[in-house]
């Protein structure tokens, strides 16, 4: 079939270890009042944007951020499904850690004075999140961080199955939502790594349509229906 699906996929709102500035990959958190709040004016402001159906990881910080949006655009009988390839990326050892330390242990082992350092050679394009996350991968203690490929792979397998899927049942829009470095690591090599210019917030959206078999990433971070929600009320 040649239908095409528009996949909206969206970070979960800011958490409670996003705000301590801790490590959170396979470890959870709650959204705070805030990232409650940004994810209902996100609802809001794809209040015109109808969906046929809703997907989550299985960690309940996406599960909270889809139920508040879809409540609030009004599509609250919409039942989502959660989709374990689509959880955060192990961090390991560095689980819920301070970032910092982690940030800071990859940069070194990669050569770099400070995170602030590595961070600003992956904005220039000189280093990639790919040889980020495999340093800490490398540095785990316990051997149980996720490589990129890993994180990559299982995320982008998750999105192929549900683009199929979907695509049986003609066009549509679909709501998506995941974490920062596992959108990251699905959508880079599909064409995200054009457009990403940045850290991918917390309630940023990335549109991406699925036709004929193939992927096409037409933004990434987006932010600008969070504030469309937060004018209109």
């Amino acid at each position: 079939m040649n239908s095409k699906i528009t996949f909206y996929i969206v970070r979960h709102g800011r958490t409670l270890m996003n705000t301590l500035d801790r490590v959170q990959g396979w470890c959870d958190s709650p959204l705070t009042l805030e990232g409650q709040e940004v994810a209902k004016y996100v609802g809001l402001g794809m209040k015109d944007i109808p969906f046929r159906s809703a997907y989550c990881s299985t960690l309940r910080r996406t599960r909270q951020t889809v139920d508040i949006i879809l409540k609030a655009k009004g599509q609250g009988n919409i039942q989502p499904i959660e989709i374990d390839g689509f959880r955060e990326a192990g961090f390991g050892s560095f689980e819920s850690g301070k970032n910092l330390r982690m940030w800071e242990s990859a940069a070194f082992f990669l050569h770099y004075k400070s995170a602030e350092a590595m961070y600003n050679d992956v904005l220039a394009g000189k280093i990639t999140f790919r040889a980020i996350l495999n340093a800490v991968k490398e540095l785990d203690k316990f051997n149980m961080a996720e490589s990129y490929e890993q994180v990559e792979q299982r995320a982008q397998a998750s999105l192929r199955a549900i683009a199929e899927e979907e695509a049986e049942k003609g066009d549509a829009n679909v709501l998506v939502i995941a974490h920062g470095m596992s959108i990251v690591a699905m959508l880079m090599s599909l064409g995200g790594d054009k457009v990403l210019k940045g850290h991918l917030e917390n309630a940023a959206v990335c549109k991406v349509t699925y036709e004929r078999g193939e992927f096409s990433v037409e933004s990434m971070n987006d932010l600008s229906y969070a504030e469309r929600g937060r004018l209109a009320t």
